[in-house]
């Protein structure tokens, strides 16, 4: 009985690993910041995660927005009909591209609501200039996921995993060179780092474009595109299947955001432990981001193909897959929270040495709440990129922001502001949430795979 969800762990993994990959790029990308960056002292690690709690909300809604384009090319691709494939692309290409202005303009004027939000003003002040480039390389970074969710539907997931690898490798040269002010280059500080992220987006985008545009597969849906030759129909369907899936991001990013603020209420010190322990989180995040593409493209090509028993036995395989990755990154945490967090600080900085102290010893006990929640975190993105790839994403969205703003976020505010509890009691509040939000969804994707195989 469970060889039938086994034989599978090997096509799902291979499919799955170039994705996770990729994704863990992105976040290694803030892992290098935040590592660089907290060489400099616990305040400017602490703007480096306030400013990017406003480029967290943005990139959520890009991001989210354009999965809508992986179960569209997968279902197309399962079909074996490029035309229908490529108009799905070609609206979202635009529509990432419109997203991508928006939301970077909307961060640059949006900057100034940091001094309103009881944050240390000494956190504010440095943070400013880094949001300001961190805010342009949003529209690269948004058209890049247009391409990337294309790849990712045609089964080329290697393609936007080496277009990371570069844009990783950019980003630690120049970060090494602008933050600490090598090779005759001024020291910049963290705004550094935010040149680094800009420079490192760019050439992400064109290098993909790049390796598309040489697979025989991918070159007519990225070659001769007519970008403002469009259909009201394809742009009703893409707005339809992104909008939600845009909005179930975003409940699930902005309560972490949400996180980050709150700690910056409680101080400095917490704040910096929070962007270590939400760091460290991301990144184990994003494998199982990766399973969850993983699944929107299978359970696409099976819708496509009409095979709905597939469907649901290889949803189940990719579920059982994630959930036992979820198990192995909560022991690692649970076995090492008091030494992970001493990546991000200098012990030997007798300066900071009180601070620094404080930080880890908060970001020790986060690390203990975030085991916990590795597999219902797991679960609950698998299930959504399932679901997804069914084309069901508005009672999900729905299911999302019970789960985070109902559920979660009221725990992790009064558990915070009200009780001893103070930083754990955020994390508390995301594990509530989460937890809520795995069950809620497993449930909907078992009413719905039944439904299928019935009619």
């Amino acid at each position: 009985m469970l060889q039938q969800y086994t034989k599978e762990f090997s096509y799902n993994f291979r499919l799955a690993s170039p994705v996770i990959m990729g994704m863990l790029g992105h976040t290694l990308v803030a892992f290098v910041d935040n590592i660089m960056v907290g060489q400099l002292g616990t305040a400017e690690l602490a703007a480096v995660s306030l400013g990017n709690s406003f480029m967290f909300i943005a990139m959520s809604l890009g991001i989210g927005f354009s999965t809508a384009i992986t179960p569209l090319v997968a279902e197309a691709d399962g079909e074996g009909n490029v035309k229908s494939g490529k108009s799905a692309f070609k609206h979202g290409l635009f529509l990432c591209t419109v997203l991508g202005v928006v939301l970077s303009l909307a961060v640059f004027f949006a900057r100034p609501l940091l001094y309103s939000m009881n944050q240390p003003e000494e956190v504010v002040d440095l943070a400013m200039p880094y949001l300001t480039l961190v805010a342009v390389s949003l529209f690269p970074l948004i058209v890049f996921q247009a391409f990337k969710q294309c790849s990712d539907g045609l089964s080329l997931t290697k393609y936007p995993m080496y277009a990371t690898i570069l844009a990783n490798v950019v980003n630690i040269i120049l970060n090494y060179i602008f933050i600490f002010g090598k090779f005759g280059f001024p020291q910049l500080g963290i705004v550094g780092a935010a040149i680094g992220t800009l420079a490192s987006r760019v050439i992400m985008v064109v290098y993909l474009w790049y390796l598309m545009s040489q697979h025989y597969k991918a070159r007519d849906y990225v070659l001769r595109i007519k970008l403002f030759t469009l259909t009201k129909k394809m742009i009703n369907k893409l707005l339809g299947l992104g909008f939600p899936s845009a909005l179930q991001m975003f409940f699930e990013v902005a309560i972490f955001t949400a996180a980050i603020w709150l700690s910056g209420i409680l101080g400095k010190n917490p704040q910096a432990a929070n962007q270590i322990a939400l760091n460290l989180s991301s990144m184990t995040f994003m494998v199982a981001m990766g399973f969850s593409v993983a699944a929107m493209v299978r359970v696409g090509n099976q819708k496509g193909l009409k095979r709905f028993r597939e469907l649901r036995r290889i949803a189940f395989s990719i579920f059982l897959l994630t959930s036992l990755c979820g198990l192995v990154f909560a022991t690692i945490f649970l076995l090492f929270n008091g030494q992970l967090p001493k990546i991000y600080l200098d012990e030997t900085d007798l300066t900071n040495l009180t601070d620094n102290l404080q930080v880890l010893s908060i970001a020790s006990k986060l690390l203990v709440v975030a085991a916990i929640f590795q597999i219902s975190d797991a679960i609950q993105v698998v299930v959504l990129g399932a679901l997804r790839g069914m084309q069901d994403v508005k009672l999900p969205t729905l299911i999302t922001f019970i789960a985070y703003w109902v559920i979660g976020f009221p725990i992790s505010y009064y558990l915070s502001m009200y009780t001893e509890y103070k930083s754990s009691g955020i994390w508390i509040g995301l594990l509530a949430g989460l937890t809520a939000s795995a069950i809620m969804l497993f449930f909907r994707f078992q009413y719905l795979s039944k439904k299928l195989i019935v009619n």
